[in-house]
């Protein structure tokens, strides 16, 4: 993501808890000899003491290998970690749960280095007594103490990274996303302010895009940075920026095309804040409620030539690619990235992301054809990768969002890019298997990570129906809306109809199906094996793309409870009656496409209405097209 250059200098830092290399420290690093000696180190939480588990975060843009420890006051090594996490940014992270009162020492002791420059050592004081938390700033909602730039950006993705991290063969989720951050074990900041901040309940059910903005703005409260939102069309054309510290006027008046409410979860409490005066100076968790009032996916799918936006767009490198990097899909969703795997050992190099579903479910997810959809509708907004503008203070004390011309020319940035603005569809996902795998991929193994990646949406639509079914078991009939606001709307639709997951589906199994056929198109792309011609081998990986389909299962929950067993080859065969297997109103055995009068079929007990139904054969033909219809 960011261009070589140094840091600034000691700006950044934050009591005794937040650390940089400076310039003159770069300096004599430089002239010992040393190289790639710049780097971020965090302690949490923000005033250390005995009290409360002392967390330390080192992150820099290089790959060092070393050993990271953490001395206590009598000298003693608390903890010592040679384990090395992402890349880009790479970053160690050491925990010792009940800190001694005095000072501290934490170091990188980088192997290879020069002697001069193998130890960096920082100190960190632990009081003995709580110390009080940050004073509030009056006409902010959070006080401002550092800056964006290399430093809190590379903090910031080892953040993301450490908060969603998971072993490889695990297809993580939760209920909700508060869940995550209330982990201590994989939130670093939680109750970092030392307020008791990360103990109040926010009743909030981020949406895809409310998701990446909460995860930036919760970063930004937590280490006192600037943040700010756009008011914006579904097109993607912004309007008003607010920021925070301007609280008494952030929310706009409602634009007609703008869906209000994170979904909050009880209507009547919607009522009561809807009837509620503002107060001038919100809370944390009021202030995310407003920017979820306010913000949607046409707010990321901005253009990237416009200045007037929260995002722009970037170069398709796995520099740029790092945690905390949101895709913008044509189609309205929303992903963040959350990890790169590198390519090794023959395995295909993986990227990582999380969304947030209209149910409140919060998953885990890999780069992909069949989820990161990519094309250039210009009523849609533009797709693709991008990076949140950073936000500055200025000389007369105003904050403003950095212009993508001053982001290419910026030491700490310099990665703005228009690269995917022209790339076709098909040059954008080569070009992004080179990021991922710049080696030539085995075929067969290129073949199974793609049915991988199709069983794991399979199974994310597992519990998307299952969270339907529980829902129909005590309410009644789901409104259903008309024409293209089947795809994004408000209520009980938008929360458990499944129309956007199963057009991405749709094309997943596409791609999945059409396999053997791409390699034998693009031999070169692929590590042939060696006296084999490409239709030999794609007959070879159609007799093992069967043979997958059909050894790969899943289970679902019928109308009574009872459980029923798929293959993924049943979903393959079925992507016709899928076609028509979104509506809730309709049996979760139906939803999966079960065949009438058929045994799995026996338990449904429940169809939609005969109108829903019209609707839904009127609207067939886009998910039988894979064309998503332009809003009227």
């Amino acid at each position: 993501m960011l261009r070589s250059g140094r840091f600034a200098a000691a700006s950044l830092l934050l009591a005794s808890t937040f650390f940089v290399v400076t310039r003159s420290d770069a300096r004599a690093a430089t002239a010992a000899g040393c190289q790639d000696a710049e780097f971020a180190m965090l302690a949490a939480p923000i005033a250390p003491w005995k009290g409360a588990p002392l967390r330390v975060l080192v992150a820099a843009d290089q790959a060092l290998d070393g050993e990271f420890t953490l001395i206590a006051p009598d000298g003693s090594v608390a903890v010592k970690s040679h384990e090395r996490y992402g890349g880009p940014p790479y970053f160690w992270i050491a925990e010792v749960a009940a800190p001694a009162a005095g000072t501290w020492h934490a170091s990188l002791v980088r192997d290879g280095a020069a002697d001069g420059c193998r130890t960096v050592t920082r100190e960190i004081v632990v009081n003995a007594q709580k110390p009080p938390g940050p004073r509030p700033t009056p006409g902010s909602v959070w006080p401002i103490r550092n800056t964006w730039n290399r430093a809190t950006e590379n903090l910031f993705s080892a953040w993301i990274e450490k908060l969603f991290d998971a072993p490889l063969d695990t297809e993580p989720s939760w209920k909700a996303w508060h869940e995550v951050l209330r982990d201590q074990s994989r939130n670093i900041l939680f109750n970092y302010l030392g307020i008791g901040e990360d103990n109040l309940t926010i009743n909030l059910r981020p949406d895809c895009a409310d998701f990446a903005y909460f995860l930036r703005a919760y970063f930004a409260f937590k280490m006192g940075l600037p943040f700010g939102y756009s008011n914006c069309s579904r097109s993607g054309k912004c309007y008003q920026w607010f920021n925070i510290e301007h609280p008494e006027t952030t929310r706009p008046p409602p634009r007609p095309d703008q869906r209000i409410a994170s979904a909050l979860v009880e209507p009547a409490e919607a009522a009561a804040t809807a009837s509620a005066p503002p107060k001038s100076t919100p809370s944390f968790a009021e202030y995310l409620r407003i920017v979820g009032d306010v913000v949607h996916s046409g707010s990321v799918r901005v253009a990237g030539n416009d200045d007037n936006t929260d995002f722009y767009t970037v170069p398709l490198t796995q520099q740029a690619l790092r945690p905390g990097t949101v895709y913008a899909d044509p189609y309205g969703h929303v992903m963040m990235l959350v990890r790169r795997v590198p390519q090794s050992s023959g395995a295909a190099g993986i990227l990582l992301a999380v969304d947030a579903e209209p149910d409140g479910t919060v998953a885990r997810k890999r780069f992909w054809r069949g989820t990161f959809l990519f094309a250039h509708e210009t009523a849609f907004g533009s797709a693709g990768f991008k990076h949140f503008r950073p936000v500055e203070r200025v000389e007369n004390g105003a904050l403003r969002r950095l212009t993508n011309a001053q982001i290419a020319k910026n030491a700490d940035y310099g990665d703005f890019s228009l690269e995917q603005s022209q790339l076709a569809v098909d040059d954008f996902y080569d070009r992004m298997d080179a990021v991922m795998s710049p080696e030539p991929l085995d075929p067969f193994n290129a073949m199974k990570e793609a049915i991988t990646a199709l069983e794991e949406q399979v199974n994310t639509r597992v519990t998307s129906v299952e969270n339907g079914r529980k829902y129909q078991d005590g309410h009644g009939e789901v409104a259903m809306p008309d024409g293209p606001a089947i795809f994004n709307t408000t209520g009980a639709w938008e929360d458990f109809s499944t129309p956007s997951r199963d057009f991405r589906l749709l094309i997943a199994i596409d791609v999945v199906r059409g396999y053997p056929d791409r390699v034998a198109r693009h031999p070169e792309r692929y590590a042939m094996p060696a006296g084999k011609a490409a239709a030999d081998v794609k007959a070879e990986m159609q007799n093992v793309l069967t043979s997958e389909l059909a050894t790969r299962k899943f289970s679902y929950t019928r109308s009574d409870g009872s459980q029923w067993t798929l293959a993924l080859k049943d979903v393959v065969n079925r992507a016709g009656d899928l076609e028509m297997g979104y509506n809730p109103n309709d049996c979760v055995e139906l939803r999966w496409g079960a065949t009438e009068h058929s045994q799995e079929a026996s338990t449904c007990k429940r169809h939609a209405p005969s109108a829903q139904r019209a609707k839904m054969t009127n609207y067939r033909s886009w998910f039988r097209e894979r064309h998503w219809p332009a809003r009227v």
